[in-house]
């Protein structure tokens, strides 16, 4: 198998990429390596030809994998072409023409406040410790509107309870900090009461850990939210991202700066806020209708 180190290091330490989306593109270029060498007996993927990658996604095709993942798996390797002419390894790319596979926009439908507030006011959570973490995680999420990963890295330096701010390290390694509200706060306070009393602590810089002391990781903060929004809402998707959505769509229905909110997630262009505005057009509708004076309901 063909070792990808250096490109490895080029998008963790140039790019500012994190581990994980890091590891991620190593996957896509071994699972491609892996097929030129079970259909193209081992030629290398700096060798290929346009014919071999298109071959490659009607495998992918095939074994019904979506558009989605087919594209960023394609993007990946595109990215490692890229790579390669950058270190004139090679000089033609062979998918400067590729078009990616079309897919259908998935329309996000955030909770509505109501189902978020049962949540947080109505929920009864228990009183051990994972009931005050994930009490906890619920206010920070709604709070913030920081992504899973973001979450997941919060280190406890990393709160500023003096001057209410939240550091949080997004994309590319990128800083930005958050206004704590004092609802926040007293959860956070109420959680690190308690997390100081688990009797092994081994990921001690880590915010929100598990009862034995390490880490929490993906799958479980997905459970948390999956679990407790299961009691409060019948959508079908009930994520963290759904969450995320939900903190910016009503932020923009009570009126906030579209750049505002651009800044508190960390988007780095205003067309990926953009996004939220759609779910706030109901809001907007209403309240034009309401305020306007030609209006003869109003």
């Amino acid at each position: 198998m063909i070792h990808f180190k250096a490109f490895h290091d080029y998008l963790l330490l140039e790019k500012n990429y994190s581990n994980n989306t890091v590891t991620a593109y190593i996957n896509d270029l071994k699972s491609f390596q892996n097929y030129l060498d079970q259909e193209f007996h081992g030629d290398l993927i700096a060798d290929s030809q346009y014919s071999q990658i298109r071959s490659w996604i009607v495998d992918l095709v095939n074994k019904d994998i979506s558009n989605r993942s087919i594209n960023r798996k394609v993007s990946s390797l595109n990215s490692y072409y890229k790579f390669l002419i950058k270190t004139e390894t090679i000089q033609v790319n062979p998918l400067a023409r590729h078009k990616a596979l079309k897919v259908s926009k998935k329309v996000q439908v955030p909770f509505s406040e109501s189902e978020v507030n049962i949540v947080l006011n109505d929920v009864e959570f228990s009183n051990d410790y994972e009931g005050v973490r994930d009490q906890s995680i619920m206010e920070l999420f709604y709070s913030t509107g920081i992504r899973r990963s973001e979450l997941i890295e919060l280190k406890l330096n990393d709160i500023d309870f003096q001057n209410k701010v939240l550091k949080v390290v997004g994309k590319r390694n990128k800083q930005r900090y958050i206004p704590l509200l004092e609802s926040l706060i007293v959860s956070l306070n109420t959680y690190l009461t308690r997390r100081n009393k688990l009797e092994n602590i081994n990921d001690s810089n880590y915010l929100f850990l598990t009862k034995k002391g390490v880490k929490i990781y993906e799958t479980l903060v997905y459970r948390i939210i999956n679990k407790y929004f299961s009691v409060a809402s019948s959508k079908l998707k009930k994520s963290p991202h759904v969450l995320r959505h939900s903190f910016a769509t009503h932020l923009l229905n009570k009126g906030a700066d579209l750049n505002a909110v651009k800044e508190l997630l960390g988007h780095s262009s205003l067309a990926a806020t953009q996004i939220y505005t759609h779910s706030s057009i109901a809001e907007l509708k209403k309240n034009h209708a309401k305020a306007h004076p030609r209006n003869t309901n109003s």
